[in-house]
This record gives C-alpha cells, sequence and structure tokens, in this order.
C-alpha cells in the first residue's frame, strides 16, 4: 500500500546502539573535518592520540547514532527512489561521548499530504543506555515525491521567521570532495541515491548527491566554530530544511546572522544553490 497516514503515533520498541572511537573519527572525516589545516585544526574530532589533545566528538554526529524510526513497512510501500531529506532538527543534552551506547525510541509524529508528495514526521529520543539520562533528541522529515494526493492534512503552517535582509555577521566556506558521498555512506547510510548512477537517475538526478546530512555535518562545523568557539559543550540546538540537493565537489558557503538569542544560517553552493535554508540555531 502507499504511505498510510494511520500510521501517525506508531512508536518503536527501544532500539539499542553502540558507536566506538573510531566510528566518531570516521563520521568527522565524513564530514570534511581535518581538510582545512595541515598543521592541527580540528585535531580533536580526527584523531585520539594528538599530544595533549583529548578527543572530541562533532555534535551532529546524532544524526548517524540517533536517528532512526519504526520501520518503514509501519508508514506504508513506496518506491526508495523518490524519498529525499525536507528537515532535519537535533538537539544534545550535553556534548556527546568518543563512545558510549544509547536507547532510542522514535514516533511517527505526523504524515502531510503535500499534494505533489507526502511530508513524514519522525521524532527519536535517545537515553544513555546504562544510566537512562537524556543525551540527545532529533527530529527528521523525509519527503516521499509521488505519493501525495491521499487527503490527508497539509500539515501545521507555522514557518520559521524570513531570513535577514542584511549582510551576514559570518561567512565560512568549506570545499567538499569529488568522492565525499562515498566516504560519508561508510557511516551507515548506504542509500544508493549517493553512490549508483543508475539509481541516482531513476530518481531524476544527474548523477549521485551528496547525503542531505553529510551537508547537514558540513554546516553544524560552521556553526560549531564560528559560533561556539570549537566547544562542543555550547551546541544546544540546529534545525535547517533541505531545499536542494547538494553534489560531491560543490563548495559550500554557510551564511550566519547572530540575532542575539538565536543564530539563523543558510548554506550556499557555488552555483548560487541553496542547499540548507531556513537554519536555526540555539546554543547550550
Amino acid at each position: 500500500m502507499p504511505v498510510d497516514p494511520a500510521a501517525v503515533g506508531a512508536t518503536s520498541d527501544p532500539v539499542e546502539r553502540s558507536w566506538s572511537s573510531t566510528d566518531a573519527l570516521l563520521y568527522a572525516l565524513a564530514v570534511g573535518a581535518g581538510s582545512l589545516d595541515a598543521t592541527g585544526f580540528e585535531l580533536e574530532y580526527t584523531t585520539e592520540n594528538s599530544v595533549d589533545t583529548p578527543q572530541r566528538v562533532l555534535p551532529t554526529f546524532v544524526t548517524v547514532v540517533g536517528g532512526g524510526g519504526p520501520p518503514r513497512a509501519s508508514i506504508g510501500t513506496f518506491d526508495p527512489a523518490m524519498l529525499v531529506h525536507g528537515e532535519q532538527e537535533i538537539e544534545l543534552h550535553g556534548p556527546v561521548p568518543v563512545a558510549g551506547s544509547i536507547r532510542t525510541t522514535s514516533t511517527v509524529v505526523g504524515i502531510y499530504d503535500k499534494g505533489s508528495g507526502a511530508l513524514v514526521v519522525t521524532r527519536s529520543t535517545s537515553v544513555d543506555a546504562e544510566s537512562g539520562d537524556p543525551r540527545f533528541s532529533t527530529t527528521t522529515s523525509l519527503f516521499v515525491r509521488g505519493e501525495g494526493g491521499f487527503g490527508g492534512e497539509r500539515g501545521p503552517s507555522t514557518p520559521r521567521p524570513p531570513m535577514p535582509e542584511r549582510a551576514p555577521d559570518e561567512v565560512i566556506t568549506y570545499t567538499t570532495r569529488a568522492d565525499q558521498a562515498l566516504l560519508y555512506r561508510l557511516c551507515g547510510d548506504r542509500n544508493p541515491l549517493h553512490s549508483d548512477p543508475a539509481f541516482a537517475k531513476r530518481a531524476g538526478f544527474d548523477g549521485p548527491i551528496l547525503h542531505g546530512l553529510c551537508t547537514y555535518g558540513f554546516t553544524g562545523r560552521a556553526l560549531l566554530h564560528t559560533v561556539c568557539g570549537s566547544d562542543p559543550t555550547r551546541f544546544g540546538s540546529m534545525a535547517g530544511r533541505f531545499s536542494r540537493p547538494t553534489l560531491p565537489g560543490d563548495t559550500l558557503t554557510v551564511s550566519l546572522w547572530d540575532q542575539g538569542d538565536a543564530v539563523r544560517f543558510r548554506t550556499d553552493t557555488q552555483r548560487g544553490e541553496t542547499v540548507i535554508d531556513a537554519g536555526v540555531f540555539v546554543g547550550a
């Protein structure tokens, strides 16, 4: 059957996940850490044995270990080539440990009829597997193209305030690698949309595209270093909307506007295309 709106409220059993120092290091490399300065920039995220440099974990790593959701079958069946990331939000309750275990419970909080497709929103809450203390939560919106028109609600109309019209306070530019998607997929997302040219063409793209969460990770690095002074304990929450796909090898420019209680952000490519829009960051 197609996407089933009756799946709203479906909650998964707790799923336990563990990660190691190596997993955190691989993720950091997969979102470009360490590529700007061979003298040691981001060494704390890309090595575990450097003198006087304890390993730390990029906050956006939670999108890898804290994501998930009820099985796809619980929201219906559809062509996976039609599935794209819509929005992503993360909220941390302290820095992510170098190694750890969590229990994650996920709930389908909304399925909305957008006409050209269905928007499926899930929220996942992760607690420490041993102590039960809150670790982080993620809210993920997935857009299934071609699955709209089922007569469901369009969803809450609560757009974020428009981006500031003034010049940004900070601009940070990163360049992705031609093989960035092949590297990022080793973190767990093996969707062939990001690696198989034939699958990508079936999905309507000229070739494989970069994972939205990889672009999100690059953007998170810009926020961490610029807004938080490279201190992950100051990283609170981050939310943004994926507006266009990124291609491996693209240059990403992250623009930041400090509004006091929050920082607005947007990520653009060298083609002038906005790939993450309506971004809001709040410090811890």
